[in-house]
């Protein structure tokens, strides 16, 4: 072991894993298209906005991203800032996944 791995951040998921992750989430739990989970950019509503994310898909959501980040989501970490825009799910995604 080098010093320089010595030092490297812990293994899991990069940013870029998960935001590929959350967009398939996305996708196949509201059945978008590929082509518009693709032109998600942080400032693309979500709840509110997509008719597909209503309070039933919410629960589908949070199950898929448990499942497939490998994470768990209490109920005090739920809010409506997170749900509100692309961005604001991916931060919450990446903070529960990379442990920040």
């Amino acid at each position: 072991m080098t010093a320089e791995t010595a030092h490297a951040a812990p293994t899991g998921p990069s940013r870029s894993e998960i935001d590929q992750t959350l967009r398939g989430i996305l996708r196949d739990v509201l059945g978008l298209d590929q082509a518009q989970v693709d032109g998600f950019d942080n400032d693309t509503g979500l709840f509110g906005h997509l008719p597909e994310l209503d309070s039933m898909a919410v629960a589908g959501l949070f199950t898929e991203m448990e499942d497939r980040l490998d994470i768990v989501i209490d109920d005090e970490d739920v809010d409506g800032e997170m749900l509100e825009s692309y961005g604001g799910l991916l931060v919450f995604a990446e903070a529960k996944a990379i442990g920040v």
